[in-house]
């Protein structure tokens, strides 16, 4: 299923784009395994994954910030390292008194919080340019040809294939709300515009209602989707046309991208591991 008007980016004329979808997907995994098993402290290898990361983004056409703004999104996750800034032991930087307590924030819980923020920042960016640049049947194809068990494969695909019916039966869950709401005028002070439904203890209780009515229809439709495929000879596995060889090219590509990932991760182990 290609759904080529969610993302114009996905029909580029690019080498990233026309490389095979195997080779990427390979070459995307090795390089967030190179990023997470890199040691802390390692700024010259992170400065030059962040230079192979940026040369990937501007030959694939997709453009610098239009990754980094994708990549902003995950940013916030990254919180969930922010203790390491008073819990690891180091030298103290600042003292934060918090009522009984007090924070002590160390120069080394500053260096590992900045390392998995670094960390994470550079694996984001990789899955944004595999994603934006391989159609979805391409990554599922590739997750199989390196033998990713096919249930994980199927719930892959049946997510993304029905998560737009699910978009679709929610839009229709909002436009029968919106049939059947009321309009009712704002006070003066905000120029007499119409809003509609009433408070927002009613809004609360219809949205609570549709997503009742969400889940339920949902579920449903799994049940009669999935009988359908028993019926047709769905035993787990998605037939698709054979896979064409990798090409002498795209076999190049994929020896040269770990060789050299090899060897960053191999001279970031040496000198700071």
């Amino acid at each position: 299923m290609h759904v080529h008007f969610l993302d114009p980016y996905r029909q580029l004329p690019s080498p990233v784009h026309a490389l095979d979808g195997r080779v990427k997907f390979v070459l995307a995994v090795a390089f967030i395994l190179t990023v997470s098993l890199t040691p802390f402290g390692a700024w010259p290898v992170y400065l030059l994954l962040l230079s192979i990361m940026l040369s990937v983004e501007i030959l694939s056409g997709l453009g610098v910030g239009y990754v980094l703004r994708r990549a902003s999104l995950a940013l916030p996750f990254v919180l969930a390292a922010f203790p390491l800034l008073f819990t690891t032991p180091g030298t103290v930087l600042l003292k934060l008194p918090l009522g009984t307590w007090t924070l002590a924030l160390t120069a080394e819980g500053a260096l590992r919080f900045a390392n998995v923020a670094v960390k994470s920042w550079l694996s984001v960016q990789a899955a944004i340019v595999l994603a934006s640049s391989t159609p979805f049947p391409d990554l599922l194809l590739a997750m199989r040809a390196v033998r990713i068990p096919r249930l994980l494969v199927a719930m892959f695909g049946l997510m993304w294939r029905y998560l737009f019916v699910l978009v679709d039966e929610a839009l229709r869950l909002m436009r029968a709300r919106a049939a059947r709401s009321g309009l009712v005028r704002q006070p003066r002070h905000t120029a007499g515009r119409l809003r509609p439904g009433g408070s927002l203890a009613w809004r609360a209780r219809v949205a609570g209602g549709m997503a009742g009515s969400l889940f339920l229809r949902a579920v449903d439709r799994s049940d009669r989707i999935y009988v359908a495929m028993l019926s047709r000879g769905y035993d787990g596995e998605v037939r698709s046309f054979t896979l064409q060889p990798v090409s002498s090219g795209a076999r190049v590509t994929l020896v040269a991208g770990l060789m050299v990932l090899g060897l960053l991760w191999l001279s970031g182990t040496l000198v700071w591991g």
